[in-house]
């Protein structure tokens, strides 16, 4: 996660920064259940210190809007495949909607057959991933979620990009403590804190990524104007990066990340690929006791000296923007205003 560094910071109330985005959203075109999804994403995002998808994305939207390449209002179709299987047609529109639209059935299949799979297809992800997982957790469910994005990251081993930052969420309930949660991309960092390093006009550590000449690089602009990540962890991540596309665009029928052309949509931001679902109902195997297991295993990883959880920081800013309000840079906050006029 990036935190604001540059320039005076305001502080909002959750519920009025995710009434800024939801009317922001609207004016650029989008409906208001699309809207309202979207803006409670990015307003998350931002509100737990993951601003390299809060508020940071929001002009990616509106050019991508304006571009004609998403439609903000399209309308979900929900199929109920099988007893375990949900799958969705996001129908050229934004995978959040979608997650929504199914979200119900998912939960009663997964309660009824111990596991379900939901598939989304046809669908825009610009986002996070964790929020898609961590409402599951709070159910005392167990979530699992890939998906897919644009060609940016060089397999290992390989000459030129191919997979996208392709992230894997996780959530599990722990009792008596927030959900245990992370989301982490297979590629060496998230492209949106690339950006933010560019902008900020930072360096990078090395080993993330390669310029367009293929050598190693720590200037986050060679990555971006030619070059590419590289997946974490060599070969490991690239395995896991090959994963999330087989399995949130082969086996929901999404676009793998270098299938889709948006050349002819300039402004266009968002990657139009799949994403998959899988949650689990741990009471099937052990009753009540799932979430209680968890906290063990969370308390004996602390006495072995780990100082913080998967999570935990984001714990933290979201407890701090409940008493203080959602952290903002004050040209942030002016520039959101203007995408209102």
């Amino acid at each position: 996660m990036s935190t604001p560094s540059h320039g005076p910071l305001v502080r909002v109330p959750f519920a009025d920064l995710q009434a800024l985005l939801q009317r922001i959203f609207q004016r650029h075109g989008c409906s208001e259940t699309v809207a309202g999804v979207l803006a409670h994403n990015c307003s998350s995002a931002q509100r737990d210190g993951a601003h390299s998808h809060g508020v940071f994305r929001i002009p990616g939207y509106v050019s991508t809007l304006a571009s004609g390449w998403v439609d903000g209002r399209a309308t979900p179709t929900v199929t109920d495949v099988a007893p375990g299987y949900v799958r969705v047609d996001a129908a050229g529109g934004f995978a959040q909607p979608a997650l929504a639209a199914a979200r119900q059935l998912l939960i009663e299949k997964a309660r009824k057959a111990g596991i379900a799979v939901l598939a989304i297809h046809n669908s825009h992800h610009f986002a996070a991933l964790w929020p898609d997982v961590e409402p599951f957790a709070d159910q005392g469910l167990v979530a699992l979620s890939v998906v897919n994005s644009m060609t940016c990251v060089v397999p290992h081993g390989a000459r030129k990009p191919l997979f996208g930052t392709n992230p894997i969420a996780f959530a599990a309930p722990c009792a008596g403590q927030p959900p245990i949660v992370f989301d982490m991309a297979t590629s060496a960092m998230a492209h949106g804190d690339v950006q933010i390093a560019a902008r900020a006009g930072e360096q990078l550590a090395e080993g993330m990524g390669v310029d367009a000449q293929g050598q190693p690089t720590t200037d986050p602009r060679a990555i971006l104007e030619g070059g590419a990540l590289l997946p974490f962890g060599g070969h490991k991540g690239s395995a896991l990066s090959m994963m999330v596309e087989l399995l949130a665009a082969a086996l929901t029928g999404g676009h793998f990340s270098w299938e889709f052309d948006w050349s002819g949509h300039p402004g266009a931001k968002t990657p139009w690929t799949g994403q998959l679902l899988i949650v689990i109902d741990p009471s099937m195997a052990e009753g009540s006791r799932f979430a209680q297991r968890s906290r063990e295993l969370v308390e004996h990883m602390q006495a072995c000296g780990l100082s913080r959880m998967p999570g935990e920081r984001r714990y933290r800013e979201r407890e701090a923007a409940e008493r203080e309000g959602v952290a903002l840079q004050e040209q942030e906050l002016q520039s959101l205003t203007a995408l209102l006029g």
